[in-house]
């Protein structure tokens, strides 16, 4: 499952889902590397 996080104020990063993390960030992989950020809320 695809899933956008953010890195920072302006920095989003898509790629697939790994897990959730203790303290509500989202682990996502995109190739080799891995990056943990905050899930972006989906628009209505």
């Amino acid at each position: 499952m695809l899933k956008t996080i953010m890195l920072g104020s302006c920095v989003s990063v898509q790629g697939l889902f790994v897990r959730h993390l203790a303290d509500g960030r989202v682990l996502i992989r995109v190739g080799e590397k891995m990056f943990a950020g905050w899930p972006v809320n989906r628009a209505a």
